[in-house]
């Protein structure tokens, strides 16, 4: 990557209790599709971005963790995800990133918008239909 893609701030959304300082890495199962090791350690520029992803490790954690949004900064280069960028919707209107390299927490952040319960049922039932569906690929 020779030129910087977005400046940020950058925000990660898990289910982990992570302190300041700690760093998140690449290599452990995906929340979307537990088959597969992620080669990748995502993120987005919008905080609210990264709340929906942790309210959905939670729903697909089965409510083991409570979401939480991560204030992060990379720790080496990154690149546009390719799963959300140019493949769904062109250009990066999501601001999400991925790098195999980690991002350290800079402090957790609690002033993001939580999904109202409906909103959380709708996406659950979508997600259970993509599942079921076969689809829902992950570019790793």
């Amino acid at each position: 990557m020779s030129e910087m893609l977005d400046t940020g701030p950058f925000f990660h959304g898990t289910t982990a209790d992570l302190q300041v300082g700690d760093l998140l890495t690449a290599g452990f199962r995906s929340n979307y599709r537990p088959e597969i090791v992620m080669n990748h350690i995502y993120f987005t520029a919008l905080r609210d971005g990264a709340g929906l992803a942790a309210e959905l490790a939670a729903e697909l954690a089965a409510g083991v963790g409570q979401p939480r949004v991560y204030l992060v900064e990379p720790t080496g280069e990154f690149e546009n995800d390719p799963n959300v960028t140019d493949k769904k919707f062109p250009g990066n209107p999501t601001r999400s990133y991925r790098s195999t390299e980690p991002l350290r927490i800079v402090a957790e952040v609690h002033d993001w918008t939580r999904l109202t319960p409906d909103a959380l049922l709708l996406w659950r039932e979508r997600l259970t239909a993509i599942r079921a569906g076969g689809q829902g690929e992950i570019i790793n």
